[in-house]
């Protein structure tokens, strides 16, 4: 069966609607395709590297509230220019502004609001994720990798959904989504969706789902990935 692309609406074995667009997004377009898929009124933590750009493209309307584990709550876009504090940075260390309201405290309170279940979404970057939603993104296990825990665990158990941005493949052409993480694991069955820059995944004890894709068939993406995939059911 040939799937058409360029922006149509696709109809699948399973009579579900796949959308597409014409070509892979950038770490750019794809902030701000999280950006628009966080609810309104959300608590959210964006994790070190892709993830940390979604808050430039947060709208006003939607009133997020963005949470940082250095101990910061009310976080803005990044900062540019004038508005770089130096005091003032996320937990990658990236100058941000805050926004009217915004609130400082203690890095264990910080912490605290991760763990007790406070945080509606975290989004994450990964190394590996699992056909279940298992997470590995701290560690390669390679001999001469640096381990980077931080707070990933915490926030891979603490909130509700945990949303992960990376590139679908590694530098030389393998999956990151695969069937079982070679990696040392960051959570069990903790990943809700994946979002990639040739398609968005929806993960789970069911399988793996492909939302919409970018730039290919979903033939084409299956060829990429070492498990079965199939269009998400219409919601």
């Amino acid at each position: 069966m040939s799937i058409p692309t360029n922006d149509q609406s696709l109809r699948t074995g399973n009579q579900a609607d796949l959308q597409t667009s014409g070509k892979p997004l950038g770490r750019d377009d794809l902030a701000r395709l999280v950006a628009r898929d966080i609810a309104p009124g959300s608590f959210v933590n964006l994790g070190i590297g892709q993830p940390t750009l979604v808050s430039n493209y947060l709208e006003p309307e939607q009133n997020i509230t963005l949470h940082t584990e250095n101990g910061m709550l009310g976080m803005g876009p990044e900062a540019t220019g004038d508005q770089i504090d130096g005091d003032l940075i996320n937990a990658g260390k990236i100058p941000v502004t805050e926004l009217p309201g915004a609130s400082y405290f203690h890095h264990a309170d910080s912490f605290a609001i991760m763990r007790g279940g406070h945080l509606d979404i975290c989004v994450l970057g990964a190394f590996q994720v699992s056909a279940t939603g298992d997470l590995a993104n701290w560690h390669t296990g390679a001999p001469d990798a640096i381990p980077a825990v931080g707070g990933a665990m915490d926030l891979a158990t603490g909130a509700k959904d945990v949303f992960v941005m990376m590139t679908l493949l590694t530098r030389d052409g393998v999956s990151k989504l695969v069937g079982t993480c070679t990696y040392p694991l960051t959570g069990i069955g903790c990943v809700t969706r994946v979002y990639t820059d040739k398609a968005v995944f929806l993960t789970g004890p069911d399988g793996v789902q492909v939302r919409e894709t970018f730039g290919c068939t979903l033939e084409e993406l299956q060829a990429l990935v070492p498990m079965p995939l199939r269009a998400a059911d219409p919601s």
